[in-house]
């Protein structure tokens, strides 16, 4: 039996409100706070885009502070996807709670975040088989130390709890918390965010490369 015949996970998108000055701050000294938030969005219409295209579960985009941003609007008539809000606390804590809200009805879930450059298709579906394969959870491990998909069966709050997030130890802390609650889980390869001058360049580069119509966007 193809693995994928078991129930197909639920597609959880993370994403903020592209406000200018409050995404990709780190680009605003390359960008300007405008030309950061318009990059943003030009990301996570990407995400989505290739979220919808893999035809697995549902897709959900996790929005933050709220849903009322006209730009999640647009996505929602574009792309069909469902708008939930994000909770409030740390990003542990909405992600734990995003997961739940899935995994409690029965589903399966992969969460990522809507700015992911490096996340294919591909990866989606191989991380969709993990867990179709009988793995309890699956990550995508980031160059920088964290993780750019995460996916489980079951909730796991303990997961998400004491882990210093936005630092380059998140990803090992992950994985020792998965190891002590004897959590069976698989890995992707190694992705990438586009976070950094230095990431923005390799993105540009990539562009290029491939010839993409979205390489003059920015």
């Amino acid at each position: 039996m193809d693995r994928l015949s078991a129930p197909l996970p639920r597609l959880l998108v993370f994403a903020k409100a592209p406000v200018p000055g409050r995404v990709k701050t780190r680009l605003a000294g390359v960008l300007g706070t405008r030309g950061a938030a318009r990059l943003y969005r030009v990301l996570l219409l990407r995400t989505l885009a290739m979220a919808t295209a893999t035809a697995l579960g549902p897709v959900e985009l996790w929005c933050a502070p709220d849903s009322r941003h006209g730009f999640f609007s647009a996505c929602r008539r574009a792309y069909g996807v469902r708008l939930c809000r994000q909770r409030s606390g740390d990003l542990g804590a909405r992600m734990a709670h995003a997961l739940r809200r899935t995994l409690i009805a029965g589903d399966s879930a992969l969460l990522i975040g809507g700015d992911c450059v490096s996340l294919s298709e591909a990866e989606l579906r191989a991380a969709a088989a993990h867990l179709a394969g009988g793995a309890d959870a699956v990550l995508g491990p980031a160059a920088d130390g964290g993780y750019v998909l995460i996916g489980l069966r079951r909730p796991c709050r303990r997961l998400f709890v004491g882990i210093a997030w936005g630092t380059p130890q998140v990803l090992a802390a992950t994985r020792r918390r998965l190891h002590r609650l004897g959590v069976n889980w698989s890995e992707l390869a190694p992705g990438w965010d586009l976070d950094t001058p230095a990431d923005l360049r390799r993105w540009r580069r990539l562009q290029v490369d491939s010839a993409s119509p979205k390489a003059s966007v920015v």
